[in-house]
């Protein structure tokens, strides 16, 4: 009895990890973020990333339907986004950036903001410039108060601060049309 269960019981993991990889493979990766939705934007009181004088807080969402994107100069994906994204700014739509830093290195510590500022200006000038202005997220616990897995992301933030959608990755031509501007239009009209 012994032996048939150390010859079944490698067999038996071997089935359950297969099972829960598999599982994965037909989940849906933006599902768990589905519960930051519907929500008030968490409160905060952060530095203008250009102005660090400047302090924002919630209610820079209050009476405004705005596009709250998580973005880095170092998130190449976010290269990509910029471009559309001063599009829509070109529409009138209120997009406001959260900045988020890269890994603190533990050797180095973190990038001084002189360099920061001037990283993200050269940036914003080669690929254009979205944001009606930028919160410095530091030390980035704002983005996991928010739920933020990477860059970039976007949260649509309704007139009262509501978190109405959270898009995990780039906003392009084809899910702004189908997915966000739909809601867009919607939360403007209220």
């Amino acid at each position: 009895m012994k032996s048939r269960l150390i010859l079944v019981l490698p067999l038996l993991i071997f089935f359950g990890i297969s099972i829960f990889l598999f599982s994965g493979l037909f989940s849906d990766p933006t599902y768990k973020n589905q519960v930051q939705v519907s929500r008030d934007i968490p409160e905060f009181a952060l530095a203008d990333l250009m102005q660090p004088q400047v302090i924002y807080d919630q209610s820079v969402f209050s009476g405004e339907v705005t596009l709250l994107n998580v973005w880095g100069v170092w998130c190449v994906t976010c290269d990509v986004e910029l471009p559309f994204l001063s599009q829509l700014r070109e529409q009138g739509v209120r997009i406001v950036g959260l900045y988020l830093p890269e890994s603190v290195d533990a050797d180095f510590g973190t990038k001084p903001l002189a360099q920061l500022q001037r990283e993200v200006t050269a940036k914003l000038q080669r690929l254009g410039n979205p944001y009606q202005f930028n919160i410095l997220d530091a030390d980035r616990q704002y983005s996991i108060d928010l739920g933020v897995t990477g860059a970039p992301e976007t949260y649509l933030v309704d007139k009262k601060g509501v978190i109405r959608m959270h898009l995990i990755g780039d906003i392009n031509p084809q899910n702004w049309q189908t997915q966000i501007a739909p809601l867009y239009q919607e939360l403007l009209a209220e």
